[in-house]
């Protein structure tokens, strides 16, 4: 597997994760208290950690600490767009469109030295 599939490939599943931990107890822990909803997410979170930490390491030997941030902030959009949309049941707007755009051009500044 390439280098830089490899990270972008753990850090997909570690949003995953991390999406589910930040997010899921407002649906499913919503009757319990704020405490066993941290206890709950910080249990998902180290399976977050568990896959982020080692696509970090492996990215930061192809890639600029720069480019692995715009990376994770792009699958943070595409995984937490579905999972508001379909799981939390969050009407989509407009704004996640031009979220998506504004972080098409983050990415474009951060990696065009490479397409050059």
């Amino acid at each position: 597997m390439s280098p830089v599939v490899k990270p972008i490939a753990l850090l997909v599943l570690s949003n995953r994760f991390m999406t589910l931990a930040w997010y899921g107890h407002l649906k499913n822990l919503a009757h319990r208290t704020w405490l066993v909803a941290a206890v709950v997410s910080w249990g998902i979170a180290l399976f977050e950690y568990l896959l982020q930490v080692p696509a970090n390491r492996i990215g930061d030997s192809v890639l600029s600490v720069g480019q692995l941030k715009i990376i994770q902030e792009v699958i943070t959009l595409t995984v937490f767009l579905p999972f508001a949309v379909f799981y939390l049941k969050e009407k989509p707007t407009w704004d996640y469109l031009w979220a998506g755009f504004c972080l098409l051009g983050a990415v474009y500044f951060m990696f065009r030295a490479r397409l050059a």
